[in-house]
């Protein structure tokens, strides 16, 4: 039992954790399955919690609840991971990393999150209200307009070979390239 502790309070390696990702595509594929991902899910949430009779929630969201489930499979991985079995060591940045996130503005106080924005004093400042709802609202917006979000098209949509998904891929990378080294020094400038 303790040599499996020790293991899960480690994170594990991309040559694991990358297969049995990739894995769960076949998978659903056989059970019949064309979705897969958190906006797809939220949305049946959505569905299933909203008693208005809006035309985007208006369908058997009862066929996806295998959807429900992953969310909240992510949801208690999260807490598994973080809390119950969480990494002891530091999170291990190369110095190059941090020098170039340095030069971008970019005070990691604490780990790889910059403490003014991942705190709750930055959390409930106007700038972190602000951040989190217009932040919030593009997300939601851009999941709406891309049709799905980075995990439906980035492991479901590539791996079935569907067009809109790497261009929405290319568009999610090429839009977070731009953040990172525009906007994100910007903001933390405010």
């Amino acid at each position: 039992m303790t040599s499996l502790l020790s293991i899960l309070n480690r994170p594990w390696p991309w040559y694991v954790a990358g297969p049995l990702i990739g894995l769960a595509v076949p998978g659903l594929l056989i059970a019949g399955n064309k979705r897969l991902g958190v906006s797809s899910a939220l949305r049946d949430i959505c569905a299933a919690c909203v008693p208005m009779q809006v035309s985007l929630l208006h369908y058997d969201w009862k066929k996806n609840v295998w959807n429900i489930l992953f969310v909240a499979g992510i949801l208690v991985g999260g807490f598994l991971a973080g809390w119950v079995f969480p990494n002891p060591g530091p999170v291990a940045i190369s110095g190059h990393t941090v020098a170039d996130l340095h030069r971008l503005g970019v005070p990691l106080q604490k780990g790889m999150l910059p403490v003014s924005l991942f705190s709750w004093k930055g959390l409930l400042s106007l700038k972190g209200l602000i951040l989190m709802i217009g932040g919030g609202f593009l997300v939601g917006f851009g999941t709406r307009y891309a049709g799905g979000c980075t995990s439906g098209h980035g492991i479901m949509g590539l791996s079935s070979l569907q067009w809109p998904s790497l261009v929405a891929v290319s568009t999610f990378f090429a839009g977070g390239i731009f953040c990172t080294f525009l906007i994100l020094p910007w903001i933390l400038k405010l």
